[in-house]
């Protein structure tokens, strides 16, 4: 949050002292060009002059004088100091100045062609003189690159000196022209043609320069253009463009010496003053360059160790807070609810305690938003652990209301079943009591959602068989269910009935999502963790993470949502599976379906043979509906979904009748009375089973 604008404010820092700085450096490096470059380049400039001259009387009297000689040697002179000057200057040429050098020493090269051509008198008068403007013209464009300055002030008053200083090069050209039609008295054509272009460009430059010069540098240029060696030079000129004759050689001579020299002395003094000017700018820029630069850095700094202390500051008190919300959070919300899930009373002051914070007034209002929220989630926690105990408590008032109503409804069909004698009657009554059955499960499913525990438990051990056998027949579609053999093993009277309901829960299940023409499988082993119970299915079975997604669920079941009532049965088997520690894993089967196994653990099971010891048949008193029902699942055959008895099936192999010799004999039809008697002596057993489990009748948990 802080280094950002912290960059931002050291970017922009830096930005603008670069600009500064580069103005500065500009500065600087106009002062240096001018004290390097600047000024051998205008005295480079005179002697090209003067040689000029005295070509231009070679030229005419095709002599070599030793005056010649002396301004060339001079002009070398020069051109070596110019070129050492350059090198000197280093750095401070630029890419921008370094094309116009080049240009301008090509040229310089070019000396000693033109020497050649004058002294073989090859060359004609105009033609040598324009050799050496040619010349001239490349140090005059080093001259206007040497004025760039950032400055527009002194830009526009070296512009102004550089067209005086070029102005100053058109008389010396006329002058070159003067001083060989001197020689020979006359100017040709095209000369007069030349001294009056030159005349005019010199007008211009001079109109040019008096008007961008400022008051001190315009004055001294004024006063000498009053003056009689101007004023005369002005008037020959004009004579010359008008008559196309040379003036007068010795007034042309005294006015254009005295003429030049001033011109010359007012330009080095002019420049001078420019750089001065620049050097007090560059000097002026470099003091703003120290005092913004050196504030805006204190500024930096000063902003970098407020921002730091502030930032650590805010740090602490962030963190504060972050420790206060973590462990609002991660620990004191998850052990209220935890709490509140158990069923205990909490105190919304006492559990929503303010969050203690110290800081700013920002931080300490975050504190207290987060306080309020804190408030808001403990007091919707209470809301909806109250709902939950009020909805729980709905389903057990009804679950129990409806168990007391089913079992009624059982004991009044056990009556009409003993009364009634008519087989499709008692058919009928059969799945009636199916049903009722079935709905007595729904209905503990409704006290097990709803955190209590069911009515049913025994307090003898209940063989595993039996279990399964109840359980398959507490569900719609058990003929389709095939029980296989089972070793002996017996599981805790307390468990038994949980246990049958989880089976029924599964083996519904299965046939529920299985073709209805398959079979679904239960079988069971000891194992030595416990006893195992698998129940498998030929459906189409689920992908690899559904199983991962439901085996998740049934090991930490969560809190029992309304909405998601699709799984009811599943959160059923985890909950029965919680309270006994039993482990319900399903995975796919190697035929396509299902297997769901039930590892019951090895402190509920008891070993088949203790269960015997303990006395009667091996078996603890079923109810007697159940165990009829169950019976009636695991039978050789059935009638209409009615048990079908199949003769001596339950006899020793002492008394039953030995086959006949011959081939079978077909069963004779009963009659009414046979059949009635049957259904009597049905009846009779049921009456006898039920008296015997009425004496050793169910217990509530708490007694078993």
């Amino acid at each position: 949050m802080l280094l950002l604008p912290l960059l931002s404010l050291s970017a922009l820092w830096g930005f603008v002292l670069n600009l500064t700085m580069s103005d500065a450096r500009s500065l600087l490096r106009a002062n240096a060009l001018y004290e390097t470059i600047g000024i051998t380049s205008t005295d480079l400039g005179l002697q090209l002059q003067a040689e000029r001259v005295r070509s231009a009387e070679a030229l005419t009297t095709r002599e070599l004088t030793e005056v010649l000689n002396g301004q060339r040697a001079r002009t070398d002179s020069s051109v070596a100091d110019f070129r050492q000057a350059v090198t000197d200057a280093g750095g401070a040429v630029g890419e921008d100045l370094r094309l116009t050098l080049d240009t301008l020493d090509s040229a310089l090269d070019r000396l000693d062609t033109i020497r050649a051509d004058i002294d073989s008198g090859l060359s004609s008068r105009l033609a040598g003189l324009n050799e050496y403007n040619r010349v001239l013209d490349a140090l005059f464009a080093l001259s206007d690159h040497l004025v760039s300055v950032p400055d527009l002030t002194i830009y526009q008053q070296a512009s102004s000196l550089q067209a005086m200083g070029m102005a100053r090069e058109y008389i010396a050209r006329e002058h070159a022209l003067v001083i060989g039609a001197l020689a020979d008295g006359r100017l040709t054509e095209p000369e007069t043609a030349a001294f009056t272009e030159y005349a005019a460009s010199r007008k211009f430059l001079h109109s040019r320069g008096l008007a961008g010069l400022d008051v001190t540098l315009r004055r001294p240029y004024e006063q000498v253009f009053a003056t009689e060696p101007f004023l005369g030079f002005a008037t020959m000129e004009s004579r010359v463009i008008k008559t196309g004759a040379p003036p007068d050689a010795d007034g042309w001579r005294a006015a254009v010496d005295k003429l030049t020299t001033r011109l010359d002395d007012l330009s080095t003094s002019s420049s001078a003053v420019l750089a001065g000017r620049t050097s007090e700018a560059a000097t002026g820029t470099v003091v703003q360059i120290a005092v913004a630069g050196g504030a805006g850095l204190i500024a930096v700094l000063a902003s970098i160790i407020i921002s730091v202390r502030f930032g650590r500051r805010l740090a602490g008190e962030l963190a504060g807070l972050r420790g206060a919300a973590v462990e609002l959070s991660q620990q004191r919300l998850p052990d209220l609810v935890a709490r509140l899930r158990r069923g205990e009373d909490v105190d919304v002051r006492k559990e929503a305690k303010a969050i203690k914070v110290s800081g700013s007034a920002e931080i300490t209002d975050v504190a207290r938003a987060f306080g309020y929220v804190q408030r808001t989630a403990v007091t919707a926690a209470i809301g909806q652990a109250a709902l939950r105990r009020g909805v729980g408590q709905v389903f057990l008032n009804l679950a129990r209301r409806k168990q007391g109503l089913l079992h009624r409804q059982l004991a009044l069909l056990d009556g009409m079943q003993r009364r009634t004698h008519d087989p499709d009657k008692l058919e009928e009554l059969f799945r009636l009591d199916h049903l009722t059955t079935r709905m007595r499960r729904h209905a503990e499913s409704l006290i097990v959602l709803s955190g209590a525990a069911p009515g049913r438990a025994w307090r003898k051990p209940v063989p595993v068989i039996d279990i399964v056998r109840a359980a398959v027949a507490e569900v719609e579609d058990y003929t389709r269910v095939s029980v296989e053999a089972m070793p002996a093993g017996a599981i805790d009277g307390t468990a038994a009935a949980d246990l049958t309901h989880l089976v029924a829960e599964l083996v519904e299940n299965a046939t529920i999502y299985s073709p209805p023409d398959t079979v679904v499988r239960v079988r069971g082993d000891m194992v030595s963790n416990g006893y195992a119970i698998e129940v498998e299915d030929k459906g189409l079975g689920l992908a690899a993470h559904e199983y991962a997604r439901l085996n998740a669920l049934l090991a930490a079941p969560p809190e029992f949502d309304l909405a998601d009532s699709d799984r009811l049965g599943l959160f059923v088997v985890a909950t029965l599976a919680r309270r006994h520690g039993i482990n319900v894993l399903l995975r796919r089967s190697p035929f396509g379906g299902t297997v769901a196994i039930v590892l019951v653990p090895r402190s509920s099971v008891t070993e088949q043979s203790a269960l015997e010891a303990a006395g009667g048949d091996g078996r603890a008193a079923l109810p007697s509906r159940t165990r009829r029902k169950a019976l009636a699942v695991v039978s050789s055959g059935s009638h209409a979904g009615l048990p079908r008895r199949v003769r001596q099936a339950n006899l020793v192999p002492q008394l039953k009748e030995a086959p006949p010799e011959t081939g079978p004999e077909q069963p004779a039809e009963r009659s009414p009375d046979e059949v009635r008697d049957l259904f009597s002596a049905f009846q009779r057993g049921t009456q006898r089973a039920r008296e015997e489990a009425s004496e050793e009748g169910p217990v509530n948990e708490g007694d078993a």
